[in-house]
């Protein structure tokens, strides 16, 4: 076996499992008597639309927003392209375009809402008294900062004109339907993307928590916003709210399964050790290499050959100027954890095949990753310390480039023991 190409036989199966184009389909709502408007934001956004143009043989118009280079041909939608993860003035545009869309519906009309993983900073429309600067100010605080997703998105949700619910205001009376696919820990609707079209449990009071709990600066003109109680999202049990679905069509347990099924017909035992982790990526690294040093040295949970296999969503508190997204970080610390131990192998890489802001997946460990970097001159601590991943496997030949993947249900991680 090339542990290397098993290793990203395996992450091919991930990606291939939350394809639109075979997860999408079977979910598609029954034509409306009226018209069919279709609206959406993400980085997989762009092929659901297109899936749904295949499907669709009715009137069908609209518009959707992704992530700069993961636009795809679309005959009757729209597709448009902004910045990510950090929003600018294209997302804001289309977020406006978006919302003025489905207003003015009627009861016979029906809005199919895409959403998909990065469409919470794609889909940018400041509350009023906010600028575009104050979002991008407050979302490179939160970048920096380590929140979490569900954390980043509370706040996200409260200084939009459009998230946490608030779009399906605006379609009300017509129905909307939600296609989407889960890129956040516990496949809450409510977090994909900010929940657009779905009810928002969260408040303004925990919004400001998150803020203080982290220490974030924030401009003076979000930190007002953040008082304004009475304008809360709509909460569950609002009937403004009573006519929206959602569907999860892809979720990440789903492409872990999938990887798995690989695995066993390699004859290597899967461990999933779960979908939903989170944490700092460099201690979930620790974590990980133990787990995986113990299948080595002692057969527990399994005996090698053995895979570990594991999703969710890490983050990066930012204390260096290097370069590199969260499974980058999580590759290095993993590598520094196993120290060259014989016969683990692992690769670690983001669904959507964009680690962070780099232009990577991800990154691949091999027992001798260290002794190379060691003779190139390259320090493993160092590089980690400045957050810079990305700098440390490029030398080495261990990046991964799959380039856009057209979906995302986040981290993929696999180690294999041998």
């Amino acid at each position: 076996m090339d542990p290397r190409a098993f290793l990203q036989d395996l992450f091919a199966a991930a990606v291939a499992a939350a394809q639109p184009a075979l997860c999408l389909p079977p979910h598609l709502p029954p034509k409306p008597k009226g018209r069919t408007v279709l609206v959406g934001a993400g980085k997989a956004s762009a092929e659901m639309a297109r899936v749904v143009e295949a499907n669709w043989d009715g009137p069908l118009s609209g518009l959707v927003v992704t992530r700069y280079g993961h636009a795809v041909p679309c005959q009757r939608i729209e597709i448009a392209e902004a910045a990510h993860p950090v929003p600018d003035a294209a997302g804001m545009a289309a977020a406006q375009r978006i919302l003025d869309t489905v207003q003015g519906l009627t009861a016979d009309d029906l809005v199919i809402c895409l959403i998909s993983g990065g469409g919470s900073a794609l889909l940018t429309l400041p509350a009023a008294g906010l600028t575009l600067d104050d979002k991008q100010a407050v979302n490179h605080e939160l970048l920096r900062c380590g929140a979490n997703i569900t954390e980043m998105n509370c706040v996200r949700k409260h200084l939009s004109a459009i998230k946490g619910g608030r779009l399906a205001v605006a379609a009300a009376p017509a129905p909307i339907v939600t296609l989407a696919i889960s890129d956040v820990p516990g496949d809450d609707p409510a977090v994909i993307a900010s929940g657009p079209t779905v009810a928002d449990p969260t408040t303004y009071a925990e919004a400001r928590a998150i803020l203080e709990r982290y220490g974030a600066a924030v401009p003076e003109a979000a930190a007002r916003c953040l008082q304004a109680e009475p304008d809360e999202t709509p909460k569950p049990g609002d009937p403004r709210l009573d006519r929206c679905r959602t569907v999860l069509v892809a979720r990440p347990q789903a492409s872990l399964e999938a990887a798995a099924e690989v695995a066993l017909q390699a004859d290597i035992t899967p461990v999933i050790l779960g979908d939903a982790i989170e944490g700092e990526a460099r201690e979930v690294g620790k974590v990980h290499a133990a787990i995986a040093q113990k299948i080595a040295r002692h057969g527990q949970p399994a005996a090698a050959p053995a895979v570990l296999l594991s999703g969710g969503e890490t983050t990066v508190t930012m204390t260096g100027e290097g370069r590199g997204g969260r499974n980058g970080e999580f590759a290095l610390s993993l590598a520094i954890a196993l120290d060259g131990t014989p016969g683990i192998n692992a690769i670690a890489c983001d669904t959507d095949g964009i680690d962070g802001s780099e232009d990577n997946a991800g990154a691949i460990v091999t027992p001798d990753t260290l002794t190379r970097a060691a003779a190139a001159g390259i320090s493993a601590g160092e590089r980690l310390a400045d957050n810079d991943a990305y700098g440390f496997f490029e030398p080495l030949g261990g990046l991964v480039m799959s380039g856009p993947t057209l979906t995302n249900v986040n981290d993929f991680r696999a180690i294999l023991v041998v």
